[in-house]
This record gives structure tokens, C-alpha cells and sequence, in this order.
């Protein structure tokens, strides 16, 4: 594959072999960096050339200075946009990418694009995505706040290690490098900064070959404003709230099915044992009170786990799972599990409903199974939701 040769216009190849045999796009958003963007393409050909590589450099604009044509003038290729967030920017890139591995980033000099062997070597080796690390690298002193090195970043991505099931050490890092069908693949959503906790999370549902390499990590020219002091105090702080808010949002198993699943089956036993009337254990009497919490417990347990199972297939990273909850959950047997449920909790309350009118429509005690037989009733009626809804997510993501 050909394209834009990996030394700047007019600049000689420097005798250097090609040793790679993809072609590299780098591919890299920019808002106003007049002061800075012609070094940083200057910076990417001699990153591609020190890696052997053929490439290309695409910078995604949104700038009103003259950012765009400082970047032509040193042989990017320029992508006009309109200001849209950081994740749209690269969304809007994709359909424009020639290269076989894509190299993201920051057109601002705080990362070093002179060095990218190690990115596109590991792709090369059979990695799918690879993560830059600032902390497993070196941070220029004042590079990056105390309050983001100290707690922000490693508090997050200590978060997002547990949820997962991964061992990242920066997955704030800018830098990093992925293969352009993997990046189809993932099918970027985000429109703002939460875009690389996003492409994390689904190349971890995905089951990439993820790899991490050191990168260094350099303060702000002089002169140069970041996109955070642009924006205000309150920037980073909102960044860190979506990158969160993403991580819930890819973790349902986590949040929703796991305690669901605890949830409903405490609250289920427990309905179930006290369906014949009051237990006492030792000292401890469980009466109607135990079975009402038993209830509530069943009942929002019973929700969590429905509704995490709907985000996850609403999430579609899973087309195993896709295709069993779908089997399992047909409308036909949803819709005959639920009328069992209901008849079930409907013939326990037969009793109840007989003494109600004979007593003039007033109870003249509360009848343990006929409390239990109500509950049986709202999870047959959950049931019954759960598989309507199953089946129109099933529909809507068929090809």
C-alpha cells in the first residue's frame, strides 16, 4: 500500500530501511494549535521514519487560526470538521483512514511522536490495541497536574482494573495505537473526552490482544495553553465524571446482574420459607415484616438483573451472549413462564380474595401465602416485560 512518503516534503529518507509492513495513519484531532502543529507533523515523519514505516499524517480540524494550513504546509493531510468533541473527531476520521494501524494522540508536543517503533511493532507481532503509559514512561516535571498524577488517574484506572478484570497502569494515556478493523470494530460512541475510556472498555469486551508500552509525557510549550485552562477549571473534573459514567455504562454485570442475581435469590428464599406462616430460629422470630423485605429484595433483584441484561445486550459487544439470552428468553416461553407465575400467585390469593368478600371487603388477617402468591404475580408480569423486551432488542440489531 502507498500513500504519503514518511519523511516531510523536501526532506531526504535518510537511508533508513523499511521494516514495517503496514501502513501507518496517524491520526490526531486539533483546536487552535497554530503555535505548535507544524512541529508536531514534523515530529510524526520522524517517528515513522526512525520505525520503518510507510504513513501518513491526519489532523482532524476544528481550529479558526491558522492551524490547518500550517499543518499542510508540513505534509498532513487535513480533515476540516466543525467543533464537536474529541470522540466525534475521530469518529468523523475513520471513513478517511488509509492506513492498516492508527496512531491517536495530541498534536500539542506533550507526547513524543518521534518514537512510535514500539506502537507499531507490537501491532506488527499480532497486538490488536496498544496502550501508551505515561507513569510506566517518564512525566517531564509539571507535565501533569499533582492532583491528576497522584489521585485522578491512578484512582480511575485502579476502578477500572477492578470492573474489568484488567491490569492498565494509565488509561488517561493519549497515545495509543490500534488496528483500523479492530477500531471499526468498536464502534465509537462517545462524543466528548470519554472516548478513551470508551475504546478501552470495548477492546476489553472484546477480547483485543491488548498491549501496553512506556511513552514519554512532556509539559506545555511556552506559550501554550492546554484544552482543559481553555475551557475552565471545571474541564478535567468533568472528564473524569464521564470517563466514570462510561465505565458504569460498559459494566452492567458488574453494577446491575451480579447484584441482582444476590439480590433476588436472598429475597426469594426468604419469601419462600415464610410463605407458611412465621420461622422462629433461637431468639429470632421471622414474621410477616422479614417476608415483606424478602419481597422488596426479590422484586429489585429480580429488576437489576433483567435490566442488566438488557444493557448488556443493548451494549452488543457480545454476540455469544446475544444469541443465548435471545434462546433462552424466547417470547413464547417468557410469555409461559410468566402465565405460570401469575396463575401461581393468583390461586394463593384465592383464599385471601374469598375472605375479603365474605368480610364485607375487609381482611380480617393477613395470610402468609397469599402475600407470597402476590409476589409470584409481579414476577410473572416482570417476566412476561422482560422477554417483550429482550425480543425487541433481538429485532433491532438484526442485520
Amino acid at each position: 500500500m502507498t500513500g504519503v512518503p514518511t519523511t516531510a516534503p523536501g526532506e531526504a529518507p535518510h537511508g533508513t530501511e523499511r521494516k514495517i509492513n503496514g501502513f501507518v495513519s496517524i491520526v490526531v484531532p486539533c483546536l487552535n494549535e497554530e503555535l505548535v502543529v507544524g512541529e508536531f507533523v514534523d515530529w510524526c515523519w520522524e517517528g515513522l521514519r526512525k520505525a520503518g514505516a510507510d504513513g501518513e499524517v491526519i489532523i482532524v480540524d476544528s481550529s479558526t487560526d491558522r492551524s490547518p494550513e500550517i499543518a499542510e504546509e508540513h505534509g498532513a493531510r487535513v480533515i476540516r470538521v466543525p467543533k464537536r468533541g474529541l470522540g466525534r473527531a475521530y469518529i468523523d476520521a475513520i471513513p478517511h483512514i488509509r492506513g492498516d494501524y492508527v496512531i491517536m494522540g495530541d498534536c500539542d508536543l506533550t507526547y513524543d511522536f518521534r518514537e512510535l517503533r514500539e506502537f507499531v511493532e507490537r501491532l506488527e507481532t499480532g497486538a490488536e490495541f496498544v496502550m501508551g503509559s505515561r507513569f510506566k514512561g517518564y512525566i517531564e516535571p509539571n507535565a501533569m497536574p499533582r492532583l491528576h498524577q497522584y489521585f485522578g488517574t491512578p484512582l480511575t484506572t485502579w476502578i477500572l482494573n477492578r470492573l474489568y478484570g484488567t491490569d492498565f497502569s494509565d488509561i488517561h494515556c493519549g497515545m495509543r495505537a490500534i488496528r483500523l478493523e479492530a477500531l471499526k470494530r468498536i464502534r465509537l460512541k462517545s462524543q466528548g473526552w470519554e472516548y478513551a475510556s470508551e475504546m478501552i472498555l470495548k477492546a476489553v469486551r472484546l477480547n483485543l490482544k491488548i498491549d501496553e508500552v512506556p511513552v514519554r509525557f512532556y509539559k506545555d510549550r511556552e506559550g501554550r495553553e492546554s484544552v482543559h485552562k481553555r475551557v475552565g477549571w471545571y474541564s478535567p473534573w468533568k472528564a473524569g465524571w464521564d470517563n466514570l459514567k462510561v465505565m458504569i455504562l460498559y459494566a452492567p454485570e458488574v453494577f446491575l446482574i451480579g447484584p441482582g442475581i444476590a439480590l433476588f435469590a436472598i429475597g426469594f428464599i426468604l419469601s419462600a420459607a415464610l410463605a407458611g406462616g412465621p420461622i422462629h430460629i433461637g431468639g429470632l422470630g421471622l414474621e410477616l415484616h422479614w417476608m415483606l423485605l424478602g419481597i422488596v429484595l426479590a422484586t429489585v433483584g429480580y429488576s437489576g438483573l433483567q435490566l442488566g441484561v438488557l444493557a448488556r445486550l443493548g451494549n452488543d459487544l457480545h454476540p455469544r451472549f446475544r444469541q443465548r439470552v435471545i434462546r433462552v428468553v424466547s417470547y413464547d416461553r417468557g410469555a409461559l413462564v410468566a402465565f405460570l407465575l401469575i396463575l401461581a400467585g393468583v390461586a394463593l390469593n384465592v383464599v385471601l380474595l374469598v375472605d375479603w368478600i365474605s368480610q364485607g371487603f375487609k381482611l380480617s388477617s393477613i395470610s402468609h401465602p397469599s402475600v407470597f402468591g402476590l409476589l409470584l404475580v409481579v414476577l410473572g408480569v416482570q417476566t412476561f416485560a422482560f422477554a417483550i423486551l429482550v425480543q425487541i432488542i433481538a429485532t433491532r440489531q438484526e442485520p
